[in-house]
């Protein structure tokens, strides 16, 4: 099958999928549709209170009608039950009086317009109550001096005059517990802790009361002061190992468990995060013993007030298999160039029982090159190795344990060698690295730091065609194409941070490569090249600056519908020794995670126009990089999934080169060299990996002849400005 009618297939399965029968399943007589909840809140008070959200109103109500989705695909609607109506009306009243409108009044209305109803919810707030006094009644008089001595009442977040809210009171009665928790009270749980609310005293106001009972074991044991539990001893087991199979500083620095102090719920489970890191762990299990030693109430060395029972605490860890191996086929398809790879791994996850992970790995591929003419070879070969040892902890010299205990980082060496032979060239690269990552204490804050990173290309043949057409052609004087195919040497330093949430990620990275070289070559005489720039280790070494920044938003807009805002910038400048950027470090746009109504390295720089098929994966790169996109995402059906797309975006050269016509930014021609793309897309998500099938057309492209090139969206053609992409997981 040709490669054209394999892409019509495709085409036409997107097609089906996506568009498929529309309406709404038929209604039996007396049956109403509920196609959309409306609420009403008549009064600005409660509209304009920060506390207020107009999602949580709908969160309250119980019935909701079926979402669309973009699939137009015949849907099941909901039927209306005036039942659920009304209980929605008084979940509604009950959640305002939570908010502090304890006079709240509730009604509806049903709009029906044929077999279709809108339920109308109407919210009359009345006037809201405040906090006017508050008090404590704590039955326990141990706890009750730890409270009022380390501050913790008096950091309540109770304050007289706020408004009445039982949030508020719960998110108080959850701060005490917590304190309590990780200040040695292991068995208190805020169902100890009430809450008396009395409003008859002064009309809209409220006297609290916050009330802490002692502790009891069942109905039928009597009253007692809640035990205070400090840790005696903090031991390892192994069910699979005579021995823990990690040694005694790994198993300290992972630990947040101290011997002498009080228990605390939130060390235990920094504990388990800290070994869940570790690659020789399966699973950990932390149990706590009370010696039949030591009774309750009597006193530690460390009990403080009321004294404290002991704890004995036992760390259980299940080790993985230490070894293992791993084969990994691949098929590659470049331009329309069927191939195949192969990838061994193999891994020890504890080399020195500190679980530090050393990895080999070996590929080795194939493609068959169509298409080429005057070259003696027409395949691809590749073989590579890797090898890699990463440590889980920072390898710094004199970090103290405590350090340790508050940084979840690794340190990752590695070496790899990859050689390539085309029937242009054969390209040599020899990679040697030293990098930091860690996170921050919440897990939510990635930074990564690479020390040293060192590039080695060779270049240690080039056919005599490639080189008579390309490079020593004076017809095509290819400045960069010719930087490219030279020996080169990178040392760089970068550091990077990502921030992850539910809603939202950002993700920033800086790299310099050859300022230490460019430095020494002004003190230590370094030789140069024919062309004046300096060389270490007999290779001309880069020097450049580059910035990038990623930003994706998600916004839910209901159950089953998500659009995904995100943007990327980046720039690169050559300087000092380099005039031009090293390939492996200029941008490029198109492709399955950039413009999709362009394949891969076809669009930009700016209004650049392609002229020769054959170099243009080099003339299509740029200094400056920017892309916009929107996608709409959507569930269909069982696994799969739905988009529609708007990308837009580009690259731009810092500097004007002869084969790059038209490809140098200026900011007054930015908005008019912005390519549009717009598309479709079918997604198969299986949770751990999700497989995408995404068709993108040109809108605007900045690259033409004639207008009917410029604004494809109103000149369509369809052979021209489609893109058809694969891949594995979002675009972002």
């Amino acid at each position: 099958m040709k490669w054209q009618s394999l892409q019509g297939l495709i085409l036409f399965l997107i097609f089906s999928f996506l568009f498929v029968s529309c309406g709404m399943k038929p209604l039996q007589e007396g049956e109403y549709a509920l196609i959309h909840n409306e609420v009403i809140v008549e009064d600005a008070a409660l509209a304009n209170d920060a506390q207020f959200s107009m999602s949580d109103l709908q969160s309250a109500i119980i019935q909701k009608p079926k979402g669309r989705t973009i699939s137009f695909k015949r849907y099941q609607p909901t039927i209306l039950d005036t039942t659920l109506t009304a209980k929605s009306c008084v979940q509604l009243r009950n959640h305002v009086s939570d908010m502090g409108w304890l006079d709240a009044q509730t009604s509806y209305d049903l709009i029906a317009k044929g077999q279709r109803v809108v339920a109308f919810y109407r919210i009359v707030p009345g006037q809201r109550y405040s906090v006017r006094n508050i008090s404590y009644d704590i039955d326990d008089h141990n706890i009750d001096s730890l409270l009022r001595g380390n501050g913790v009442l008096q950091g309540s977040l109770l304050r007289s005059g706020q408004p009445f809210s039982t949030a508020t009171m719960q998110e108080e009665r959850n701060r005490i517990t917590s304190w309590l928790n990780n200040n040695g009270y292991m068995l208190f749980n805020k169902e100890h802790i009430t809450f008396r609310a009395d409003s008859s005293s002064s009309e809209h106001f409220v006297d609290l009361t916050l009330q802490l009972a002692r502790y009891r074991h069942n109905s039928s044991d009597s009253l007692h002061d809640h035990t205070r539990y400090y840790l005696r001893s903090v031991s390892y087991v192994s069910p699979t190992y005579d021995k823990v199979p990690l040694r005694a500083h790994t198993l300290k620095i992972n630990t947040l468990l101290q011997e002498h102090d009080p228990y605390n719920a939130d060390a235990v489970q920094r504990t388990y995060n800290k070994f869940a890191r570790l690659r020789a762990i399966r699973s950990t299990n932390i149990t706590f013993n009370q010696p039949s030693s030591i009774t309750q109430n009597d006193s530690l060395p460390l009990g403080g007030a009321g004294g404290g029972s002991s704890l004995d605490a036992v760390v259980q860890i299940i080790p993985r298999k230490k070894h293992s191996i791993q084969l990994q086929p691949e098929g590659t398809n470049t331009a329309g160039d069927f191939g195949a790879a192969l990838s061994v791994v193999y891994e020890n996850r504890n080399v020195f029982r500190g679980s530090e992970v050393f990895s080999l790995s070996g590929r080795v591929a194939f493609e068959a090159i169509s298409g080429l003419e005057g070259y003696t070879n027409s395949n691809y070969e590749e073989y590579g190795v890797e090898g890699k040892l990463t440590f889980p902890e920072f390898i710094i010299p004199g970090l103290s344990d405590a350090f340790h205990r508050t940084h979840n980082a690794t340190t990752e060496l590695s070496v790899s060698y990859n050689r390539q032979n085309r029937p242009e060239f054969h390209r040599r690269v020899f990679t040697g690295r030293w990098r930091y990552r860690w996170t921050s204490n919440r897990g939510n804050i990635g930074y990564t730091f690479d020390l040293l990173d060192l590039n080695y290309i060779s270049m240690p043949w080039i056919s005599s065609t490639f080189k008579h057409d390309y490079l020593d052609s004076l017809s095509n004087r290819n400045a960069i194409l010719r930087y490219n195919y030279e020996d080169l040497f990178i040392m760089k330093i970068g550091i990077g941070i990502k921030k992850l949430t539910e809603h939202y990620s950002i993700q920033a990275n800086v790299e310099t490569a050859g300022n230490l070289l460019s430095g020494l070559s002004q003190i230590f005489p370094f030789p140069t090249n024919s062309q004046g720039k300096y060389k270490a280790i007999g290779i001309a070494f880069a020097q450049y600056v580059k910035f990038d920044f990623d930003y994706t938003r998600l916004l839910r807009l209901n159950y089953h519908n998500t659009l995904a805002l995100h943007g990327r910038f980046g720039i690169a400048v050559p300087y000092g020794n380099s005039d031009i950027l090293p390939f492996e470090k200029r941008y490029f746009s198109g492709g399955a995670n950039s413009v999709r109504g362009w394949s891969v390295r076809t669009l930009g720089p700016g209004g650049y126009i392609s002229r020769d098929g054959r170099i243009n994966f080099l003339n299509q790169t740029g200094d400056v990089k920017l892309d916009l996109n929107a996608e709409l995402r959507t569930d269909l059906f069982w696994k799969f999934q739905g988009a529609v797309f708007i990308d837009a975006g580009n690259v731009w050269t810092l500097r004007d080169y002869n084969d790059q016509q038209g490809g140098r930014l200026r900011f007054a021609d930015i908005l008019k060299q912005i390519a549009v793309a717009y598309g479709i897309g079918l997604r198969l998500n299986f949770d751990y990996f999700i497989l995408r099938l995404d068709l993108g057309m040109k809108a605007i492209n900045p690259a033409y002849t004639t207008t009917r090139e410029h604004y494809p969206i109103a000149h369509p053609n369809f052979k021209r400005d489609y893109a058809l992409h694969f891949a594995v997981g979002l675009p972002f």
